[in-house]
């Protein structure tokens, strides 16, 4: 009976983890295959650039946040999406890749 707290904090431990990594935010197929990861032959959509900013939102990306952050935090954002995005929608063999339409940022 002594193991028991030991067995159920590794437990609660393992199951927060679980947690933490289904509550990443993932693209989906669709997301993968639309602005702001494909060149578009056409005008972006306010749907789209909708979408651009809720994706960039949920890797961090706050647009009300102090002004003597613009640019940076927009690049870092930017940046931790092409990430997401070689993750989510490549395979291993070219995830490493430059990701279409991206520019460099530093």
């Amino acid at each position: 009976m002594k193991h028991v707290p030991v067995v159920l904090g590794s437990l609660v431990l393992a199951f927060a983890s679980l947690s933490a990594n289904a509550a990443t935010p993932h693209l989906t197929q669709a997301e993968c295959h639309d602005y702001p990861f494909v060149k578009l032959t056409h005008e972006v959509t306010h749907k789209q650039l909708m979408q651009e900013l809720g994706e960039l939102e949920d890797v961090g990306y706050q647009p009300g946040g102090a002004e003597n952050d613009y640019p940076h935090d927009l690049h870092v954002a930017e940046r931790k999406l092409r990430n997401e995005y070689r993750h989510d929608c490549m395979t291993p063999s070219v995830a490493g890749a430059q990701t279409p339409g991206a520019s460099s940022v530093n």
